[in-house]
């Protein structure tokens, strides 16, 4: 595999746990408040390579405790599980981050996976803001992830305009039954429609209104707000 970078220390993508950030190249959505898209439209090198970002990992195994698999979206790239693999010989804890759109690569990765954040994006039927119609493959990952054993949160970052409480109803019915779901603060920075940068985060009683009718169909709510 090949990285678009690397992110030493973090400690904020793996819960509880300090981590280094891998970002694979690319994805197949366009999210229009993305705000990687340097690594989403056009990925430039130079690239970090497997190998390198092997022997990185290695040498600051006295300062994480974790690898995290971020985009882009990594499950397009159909040699992750056995990069993955290599992380776990490493003795290093895993999290992917996912879209959700590439199920037959999911399945194949978990058994080397610690820890999946599933992006619910917005409703099905918003999808195509997204640059998506058809959305079977986000459902099957979502109900791999209901009925496995690998431990998982699905996440929603709150978006003004694309994630409302009428959305939030919707996704909550895609998700019922779920052990944990996070929602996120809106970042207007650096977004891939400059239309997002122009819009404000939803005041807190919002935010309280949308975790409320969230956790009608969650075990959990996480908020990073």
């Amino acid at each position: 595999m090949k990285f678009s970078g690397l992110q030493k220390t973090s400690l904020l993508d793996y819960p509880d746990k300090v981590s280094s950030v891998l970002f694979t190249p690319g994805c197949n959505l366009r999210c229009p408040y993305c705000h990687n898209a340097d690594i989403v439209l056009n990925p430039q090198p130079p690239f970090l390579q497997e190998t390198t970002a092997l022997e990185i990992l290695e040498q600051r195994k006295k300062y994480i405790d974790a690898v995290v698999i971020t985009g882009g979206e990594p499950c397009m790239h159909k040699e992750l599980p056995k990069f993955l693999a290599k992380l776990k010989e490493q003795n290093f804890f895993v999290k992917l981050d996912t879209n959700g759109f590439y199920p037959e690569t999911l399945q194949e990765s978990l058994q080397h996976i610690d820890y999946v954040a599933l992006d619910i994006k917005t409703s099905i039927e918003k999808y195509k803001q997204l640059g998506m119609q058809d959305t079977n493959n986000l459902q099957k990952s979502i109900n791999i992830l209901k009925t496995g054993k690998t431990s998982y949160e699905f996440r929603t970052t709150l978006v003004p305009e694309l994630v409302t409480l009428q959305d939030i109803e919707a996704i909550g019915e895609l998700s019922k039954g779920s052990k944990n779901h996070a929602l996120q603060k809106f970042i207007s920075e650096k977004t891939l429609d400059k239309h997002y940068q122009t819009l404000q985060n939803y005041t807190p009683e919002t935010i309280n209104k949308i975790a409320n009718t969230l956790s009608k169909y969650t075990e959990k709510i996480i908020l990073r707000i």
